[in-house]
């Protein structure tokens, strides 16, 4: 909890899709991401209005001390007041719709320019991606047996 009134602390599990509301997620799915960073929380953050800010990116968040995912300091007259919210749950849930959509410009713009594997006349790299691995069903013969 924030030590002062005039100040939000704002985690980045908070953000994070892989959680469950009851391990620390704090918006909806659909304005979360998986595995956010501090940096791209402050992006969302200034892109929704919020202009005083702090980063912690040392801080780790007392429910999962044995990660240091970092946190914002936010003012919250600021950050009330800039994105229209009534409460932290507001700014949390603008914060978290910038940050998804971001993320899906970003996919976009990266798609185009992935490709899904080697060229098809190079059989070097073709043969390096095949899987000797067993069929699931099946046992491996020892000494003539089945």
């Amino acid at each position: 909890m924030a030590s002062r009134k005039d100040e939000m602390w704002v985690w980045t599990g908070y953000f994070d899709s892989r959680l469950s509301r009851s391990e620390g997620r704090r918006v909806p799915k659909e304005a979360a991401i998986s595995t956010p960073t501090l940096e791209a929380v402050a992006w969302a953050a200034r892109a929704a209005g919020i202009t005083r800010m702090r980063r912690k990116p040392e801080m780790s968040h007392p429910s999962r001390p044995f990660t240091q995912e970092g946190r914002l300091e936010i003012s919250t007259k600021d950050a009330l007041s800039s994105t229209g919210a009534e409460s932290k749950e507001g700014v949390l849930q603008s914060i978290g719709i910038r940050l998804r959509k971001q993320m899906k410009e970003t996919k976009s713009a990266d798609a185009p320019g992935a490709t899904k594997g080697p060229a098809r006349g190079n059989r070097q790299q073709r043969t390096q991606r095949k899987s000797f691995k067993q069929k699931a069903g099946q046992r491996k013969k020892k000494f003539g047996r089945k």
